[in-house]
């Protein structure tokens, strides 16, 4: 693998349908946007790096409330930046097609709204979520009994073993019963 080279082979091509849920025609096209994000002189570089400010000024990152996150998650880069290789784009765009598995997804919206890294859906991470979602100005902002409420109604329906997080299973338990939720999360180009 490892290619962003101006032009795709097409080997590079088969092997990138072969490991993700793209099309041909969806790998070329994401090729082509990854490539508009990049310097004129690494346009050429096998491994360029676009950082995370570029990525979420594409259009159909730039109003998801949970961009950094995307980019911090799919992100391969040692310094923790959120910056993307034209792979990992693709496994982004990968996780977030319309072909992608419920498991897949499931697991990749986990390790976004999981903001601490550390495997579960604790209180910290849940107040974040929500805070996402509803926006975190003054007058969307819920008032602290309120957000102490909702994370409490989040865990009574979710944390099935009561360790008061929520962890994967539970999690992916939670999602396979929102039907909305495969056809919701999606990125398309």
């Amino acid at each position: 693998m490892g290619t962003t080279a101006s032009q795709l082979s097409k080997e590079s091509l088969s092997e990138y349908q072969e490991l993700t849920f793209l099309t041909k025609q969806e790998i070329l096209l994401a090729h082509k946007r990854f490539t508009e994000l990049l310097e004129k002189h690494e346009k050429d570089q096998i491994d360029a790096r676009v950082p995370m400010n570029k990525i979420i000024t594409l259009p159909e990152l730039k109003s998801n409330p949970f961009k950094e996150r995307i980019c911090h998650v799919f992100s391969t880069s040692e310094q923790k930046d959120g910056s993307l290789t034209f792979e990992d784009f693709l496994d982004l765009l990968s996780a977030f097609s319309d072909s992608a598995t419920l498991e897949i997804k499931s697991h990749y919206a986990f390790r976004i709204f999981d903001f601490d890294d550390d495997g579960t859906l604790d209180c910290a991470d849940l107040e974040k979520l929500v805070n996402c979602l509803t926006g975190e100005t003054n007058d969307a902002k819920l008032s602290s009994t309120e957000m102490k409420q909702l994370i409490s109604n989040i865990l009574e329906e979710s944390d099935i073993d009561k360790d008061g997080t929520v962890n994967l299973s539970e999690f992916q338990h939670v999602i396979s019963r929102s039907p909305d939720f495969v056809s919701s999360f999606k990125i398309v180009l």
